[in-house]
């Protein structure tokens, strides 16, 4: 099977170049299944159910959050009832929502989807190791999942890869979110399992991480704040990683950066 993960959505560019670009991808790549994070989907903090609805609408299979899941304050009464939306797993028990979901994709793959957070460099969570790791006991690859992909939104890249080598053999795919720049190491590691640092952000690059330059600029030179962190509106890149699974194993056989439209440089999987 084929999947796709897309990072970041940021603000009004995201969504525009998800709802535009994705069908088409959906349909020139194949693809049996995607996942997008959309943590920075409305007003680049949260995801209100009107734009989850329309994440979904153009062709996601599950959408994942991060830090910012319940910045939109009606996350908490559409969330429940959202089987393919997934807030962090390692959240502290008793937060609305679910961390891990089994949802069919297109062919009738059964695809396990894991969000969880980070700790180094972030508010402190439960450990998203061990976390992770009962999610997919629970769910093995091969069993009852065919396909296992792992959205790890963090910081550090060491934590992410550290994760990724964690989780070697025993899932299809281990991505990090949260920095929005695209990393060049993905790769399919010993074991099977393919892992990207971070897959980057659908938004403008020509902002600071998705946000007009002005205000950033303003508090790294003066340390003081003047106005908001506004959504940069620019033509948006869509930044992700394809991965193609071997269909006895639903482990990587083949992955590629994915890198559409705006400022950046486009890169295609060559499969």
């Amino acid at each position: 099977m084929r999947l796709l993960f897309l990072g970041d959505v940021m603000g009004r560019a995201g969504r525009d170049a998800i709802s535009d670009r994705l069908p088409g991808l959906i349909e020139r790549l194949r693809l049996d299944f995607v996942v997008i994070n959309g943590e920075n989907a409305s007003h680049g903090r949260g995801l209100t159910e009107g734009h989850h609805a329309d994440l979904r609408s153009a062709g996601a299979d599950v959408v994942t959050l991060g830090d910012h899941a319940f910045d939109q304050r009606d996350t908490l009464s559409y969330i429940a009832r959202e089987e393919g939306l997934l807030r962090p797993l390692n959240m502290p028990a008793g937060t609305p929502g679910r961390g891990a979901t089994l949802i069919e994709g297109r062919n009738g793959h059964r695809v396990l989807v894991i969000n969880a957070l980070g700790r180094v460099f972030m508010q402190p969570m439960d450990d998203p190791f061990r976390a992770v790791e009962a999610a997919i006991a629970a769910c093995p690859l091969g069993e009852q999942a065919d396909a296992i992909v792992v959205d790890f939104h963090t910081e550090a890249t060491s934590e992410i890869q550290a994760m990724g080598h964690f989780l070697d053999g025993k899932a299809t795919l281990v991505v990090g979110t949260h920095t929005h720049i695209p990393t060049a190491d993905n790769r399919i590691l010993k074991g099977g399992t393919a892992l990207m640092a971070d897959a980057g952000m659908c938004g403008d690059f020509d902002s600071v991480i998705g946000m007009e330059a002005d205000e950033p600029l303003n508090r790294f030179l003066t340390g003081v704040a003047v106005g908001r962190f506004t959504p940069a509106e620019g033509p948006a890149t869509l930044c992700g990683v394809m991965v193609e699974t071997d269909p006895r194993t639903g482990l990587a056989v083949r992955q590629g950066a994915l890198r559409v439209g705006g400022s950046l440089a486009e890169t295609w999987p060559d499969f």
